[in-house]
């Protein structure tokens, strides 16, 4: 592995229809080219599917891979795509997602999904082809620094120009994904290194200096934590998408009853901790629970658990949770006290850091007693009582978005997975379906990349083929990536996608009836006004089922009827009002003190103590 601009004399290639003889992983070396090494590597790491687009430069991979009876190869009709779905199959199964490109362009669609997993922290091997060596460096045809490009948004990247070297990047590309902080990797392998002639063996020794990602906590300073928690009157578990990620669910639940700390789930961590356990507040920040913002804001002691200060969690920063200490555990040391100065940092896998506080908890109550928290818990159930989430239905008379959705989770279940674009629907399903169980609810937090339900939601079935899947989606952004119910289709992925058509860019209208004095500059779709596109007519030829409800009589029995379908995706075009807008909300660039529960409705934070 050497930087973009190295040079290579080609050495001989491998006959075309020369195929390496049947070996297990782990045996003596076996002659191949290295694309067949590729493929064999990936079979050994344990890669299940592939979502991906052939090209010219990734081709000496493809052919070996019409062979492989291990690791499925699902074909995407955009790059983008690719890489959203290999997240989502990454999200809903906690392995690690793979994606596959060509050089220059197919290589730069798949960015926009790298950075989107970067900022989500999701475990991605990318495998992109690239000009042959000699030519890199030359802006040949379909040439393009994917390494140099891709840098700021993965973990690592590796550019391959040497065959031999193939099995050891792959291994490492997979544990370096996976481990620590998750996160997307690129491998860059040029198309004369995929066609030369070199051998495969596995197990590889894997040469990753300096890269020890830490995973057991410091016992100081859990016990820090710990003596904290036993003198903390307003406590509360601030808990985000890293217990997720090191499969905490058990152990954060053993915590919280423990202790009897309230607990709020940041929008990456939704389903991580039951929505219908007693001490759970709801999700915090631009558009969470009032009693979980209110929380936070009057809390003496934030126990930040896997998450990283989001500022739309903790709005204007500077008064964010003015009166707590903050015991923050990561994994990833660069995020404690980036946004925030801990006072506790612990450095460790949540699901190690939380099993060590749940001992620690006891010896520090042995020797300070354990607080009394019910007049924390009589403050914050007068909040739960008072803002509760709700929506009014649209004075028009026209069909509530949230009551579609809220309808949508009340039949498909716990059980099922869900996935979101990003915008108004986003939050509602945040917000109204009910989660129980994590991996369940998938979406772009960090880059809120519109386009991301549909792909995400192919990807989490071909990870959860027994598992119903929903994808609930805007209408703008189906129209980003819809394509892909032809790869469903074709696939027999028979995913279930909601459109919430409210004829709208959602969000962006919400914003400029709030702070652009209801001047609404091109974020009028046509789809209400034009029904361009009919989105049942393009359901149905991509080649699945295509309905439409516009009347709250007939939600249910739509609903039901495109649960019955499991041979095809199915869409339903949910025509909703065009003004329903997203509450809570605590505005762009103030504090959250300032949230609103509904327009013109601020709760009085500062009568109450």
């Amino acid at each position: 592995m050497t930087s973009a601009n190295t040079r290579q004399n080609p050495a001989p290639e491998a006959s075309p229809g020369q195929r390496p003889k049947p070996a297990p992983p782990n045996g003596a070396p076996v002659r191949a080219t290295g694309a067949q090494s590729l493929v064999r590597s990936l079979e050994a790491v344990g890669c299940e599917v592939v979502f991906g687009i052939p090209g010219g430069t990734i081709l000496p991979t493809y052919d070996p891979l019409l062979d492989s009876t291990k690791v499925r190869h699902v074909l995407v009709r955009h790059e983008q795509a690719a890489g959203h779905a290999a997240t989502g199959y990454a999200q809903a199964t906690g392995k690690t997602g793979v994606c596959m490109a060509t050089s220059g362009p197919g290589a730069t669609n798949l960015v926009t999904a790298l950075a989107d997993a970067h900022m989500d922290s999701v475990p991605l091997v990318a495998i992109t082809g690239q000009q042959s060596t000699g030519q890199i460096g030359t802006d040949a045809f379909q040439e393009a620094d994917i390494c140099g490009i891709t840098l700021p948004v993965t973990k690592h990247n590796f550019l391959v120009t040497d065959p031999d070297e193939i099995p050891r990047t792959i291994a490492e590309a997979f544990y370096i994904a996976s481990s620590g902080r998750p996160g997307p990797v690129v491998v860059d392998v040029p198309k004369d290194v995929q066609q030369l002639a070199t051998s495969f063996a596995w197990p590889p020794e894997q040469r990753l200096p300096g890269y020890r990602p830490v995973g057991k906590p410091h016992g100081k300073q859990v016990r820090e934590a710990a003596r904290l928690m036993a003198s903390a009157q307003r406590p509360v578990l601030y808990v985000g998408g890293g217990v997720v990620k090191a499969d905490a669910a058990e152990e954060l639940t053993k915590l919280a009853e423990r202790t009897g700390i309230p607990v709020v789930t940041t929008l990456m961590a939704r389903g991580v901790f039951p929505d219908t356990h007693p001490l759970h507040l709801g999700m915090p920040g631009m558009h969470g629970t009032v009693s979980a913002v209110a929380a936070m804001q009057r809390s003496d002691l934030l126990l930040a658990l896997g998450t990283r200060f989001d500022d739309r969690v903790t709005g204007r920063l500077s008064d964010f949770a003015p009166e707590a200490k903050v015991v923050h555990a990561d994994i990833d040391p660069a995020e404690i006290s980036k946004n925030r100065v801990a006072d506790v940092p612990i450095v460790g896998d949540c699901k190690e850091v939380i099993s060590e506080l749940i001992d620690a908890v006891d010896t520090a109550e042995a020797e300070h007693g354990a607080p009394d928290l019910a007049q924390w818990w009589s403050q914050l159930g007068d909040w739960r009582d008072r803002f509760p989430l709700g929506y009014d239905w649209p004075e028009d008379g026209t069909l509530s978005p949230e009551y579609v959705i809220e309808r949508i989770g009340a039949l498909a279940g716990p059980e099922a997975v869900y996935t979101a674009g990003v915008g108004q629907h986003q939050m509602w399903a945040a917000q109204f379906i009910g989660y129980q169980r994590p991996r369940s609810w998938l979406n772009s937090g960090g880059l809120g990349t519109m386009g991301y339900a549909v792909p995400a939601a192919m990807g989490a079935k071909a990870g959860s083929p027994g598992r119903q899947v929903w994808a609930i989606d805007g209408d703008g952004c189906f129209q980003m990536t819809n394509q892909e119910l032809a790869t469903c289709a074709i696939e027999q992925l028979p995913i279930k996608v909601a459109v919430i058509n409210n004829g709208n860019l959602g969000m962006v209208r919400q914003w400029q009836n709030l702070f652009y004095a209801e001047r609404y500059s091109h974020s009028d779709l046509g789809t209400h006004n034009h029904r361009i596109p009919d989105f049942a007519m393009l359901a149905e030829a991509l080649g699945g089922v295509g309905m439409r409800c516009e009347a709250a009589s007939d939600v249910d029995s739509v609903i039901e009827r495109a649960m019955a379908v499991d041979d095809r995706p199915v869409v339903i075009d949910f025509v909703v009002g065009k003004d329903a807008q997203v509450w809570p909300m605590v505005a762009s660039g103030t504090g959250n003190d300032e949230i609103m529960a509904a327009r013109g409705i601020r709760p009085l934070f500062d009568d109450e103590g």
